[in-house]
């Protein structure tokens, strides 16, 4: 594999950095290079953010943001069409996004025939967590996309790192969220 690098879009409060860190430490477990980083401003709650991660077999050497992702997840369905989440996507990269009226409808939205996916995963968190945070869910999405980490050491991670700090039921529903996302991304 050679680097890979992700980019995320959320807005503050949904997330996104833990979403990245648990990418980062499941590509840790595997032996593997990471950087994973969020991009920080003025951002309140709410307010549109970004992070990156690079993954790599070798040491990464390069320390900016990513400009050209292989692969950008998009855990807030109102970017879409307000936030140019296509920007610089390799054209052999791919996109998943929270949207829950799927795929062909992303594709219009986004106006593009590049590799973009669907999946419900608020509707997915709200089953599984009882709560409307997607981020676990499009870790699973993202790894159903991409052969980034496997499946396996994003839920050994997830147990390690959410695990720490929220009761086992809560890690195990945020488990299953990323399984259902995984199984459910179009």
């Amino acid at each position: 594999m050679t680097t890979q690098e992700i980019r995320w879009h959320g807005r503050g409060g949904q997330g996104v950095v833990t979403a990245n860190e648990i990418l980062a430490g499941a590509a840790l477990l595997e032996g593997k290079y990471m950087k994973a980083f969020p991009e920080f401003g003025p951002e309140r709650m709410g307010a549109p953010i970004r992070a990156f991660a690079r993954v790599s077999d070798e040491p990464i050497k390069v320390h900016s943001q990513v400009y050209f992702p292989d692969f950008v997840i998009v855990l807030d369905p109102t970017l879409i069409g307000n936030v140019n989440v296509l920007e610089g996507l390799k054209p052999s990269g791919g996109l998943v996004a929270n949207y829950p009226e799927g795929t062909e409808s992303l594709k219009r939205a986004l106006e593009t025939d590049m590799d973009v996916r669907a999946v419900d995963a608020t509707q997915i968190a709200l089953d599984t967590i009882g709560r409307p945070m997607a981020n676990t869910a499009m870790l699973g999405a993202l790894v159903r996309i991409s052969d980034i980490v496997k499946l396996e050491s994003v839920i050994e991670e997830l147990r390690n790192k959410l695990g720490v700090k929220l009761p086992e039921k809560v890690v195990e529903k945020n488990i299953l969220s990323v399984q259902r996302a995984y199984d459910e991304v179009d």
